[in-house]
């Protein structure tokens, strides 16, 4: 009897591609009323591509139910907090129009009409989302992402690989260990402790003083986990210099929080949901009303065709 082989899995981290598509995309692009949907159409075509080049039987858009879990933030009241929204504009300053928030919502309509699987859960990040799936999949699984955090995920005896735009999705980078290893001197297991000792400006992650990626990794490589890098600095024996042992120290009550922050979740609840490609929208008359709506055009006949493709 011939086995069953695991369906493939492909998780977008879709914040990080529509934000991709909204910087990507000219914004001239606009509905038949004049607003942009440039972040909507290049999410559309981005999937259409994926789609197109890595035919998954299975899809999942994971979601950012909430971008700065408060876990996380009462762990280390940094994170994120560059990218709350700045004050008001002063008087007589211009206030820019934030024109990405309001396409949102209809790039959430569009694929609930399609019947690609959309999955956030409130706490939690998209990534979290992704560490789980990712966790309880059955076969192979395309991550993709702009976002270096997910690199930890990669496990090549599971065939967990990230596909990383480098100037589209068409021109994904596939991340694997040997990648990682040639590129951060770490492999995906043990890439969030080096995140971790890094930090990341970008999330609010201070890091250890005086340890920049390239430090890191030679920790993690010689002392195997953070636990043996923080076991070498309390060991007077060990042969750290004098100032790298004195960061770590002083770095501890850091180091005691950043691991639960830098590690994506695995084991959250998720809700039911379909994750099969769809071969044909869902709901047909929602999806027509959205494409006049919004003026999807050539994206949403992208989309389609490579959906019926699949």
């Amino acid at each position: 009897m011939r086995g069953v082989t695991a369906p493939r899995l492909m998780l977008l981290d879709t914040a990080s591609l529509y934000f991709r598509a909204y910087f990507g995309v000219p914004e001239s692009l606009k509905s038949p009323a004049g607003e942009p949907v440039n972040a909507v159409r290049g999410l559309l075509d981005f999937i259409a591509r994926l789609v197109q080049d890595h035919r998954p039987d299975q899809l999942v858009a994971c979601m950012d139910a909430d971008w700065r879990p408060q876990w996380r933030v009462d762990l280390i009241p940094t994170y994120k907090t560059h990218r709350l929204a700045a004050e008001p504009a002063v008087e007589g300053e211009e206030e820019i129009p934030d024109t990405l928030s309001p396409q949102v919502p209809v790039i959430e309509q569009v694929l609930d009409a399609l019947g690609i699987a959309r999955v956030g859960v409130p706490g939690y990040e998209a990534d979290d989302v992704i560490g789980t799936l990712t966790t309880r999949a059955a076969g192979p699984v395309e991550i993709v992402t702009g976002d270096r955090d997910l690199f930890q995920l990669v496990d090549d005896a599971r065939g967990i690989t990230v596909l990383y735009p480098v100037k589209g999705v068409g021109s994904a980078e596939r991340v694997d260990n040997a990648h990682l290893l040639e590129k951060y001197g770490v492999g995906g297991a043990s890439y969030a402790d080096m995140a971790a000792l890094r930090g990341d400006t970008s999330d609010g992650l201070p890091g250890v003083k005086g340890i920049g990626e390239k430090t890191a990794a030679q920790l993690i490589q010689t002392y195997g986990d953070l636990a043996g890098v923080r076991a070498a600095a309390a060991d007077p024996s060990s042969e750290l210099t004098p100032a790298r042992r004195k960061n770590l120290l002083e770095g501890a009550a850091y180091l005691d929080v950043a691991p639960t922050v830098v590690r994506v979740a695995t084991d959250i609840p998720l809700p039911a949901f379909d994750p099969a490609l769809p071969a044909e929208p869902l709901d047909p008359m929602a999806l027509e009303s959205l494409a006049d709506r919004w003026g999807l055009g050539s994206s949403l006949d992208r989309i389609l065709t490579a959906l019926a493709g699949s």
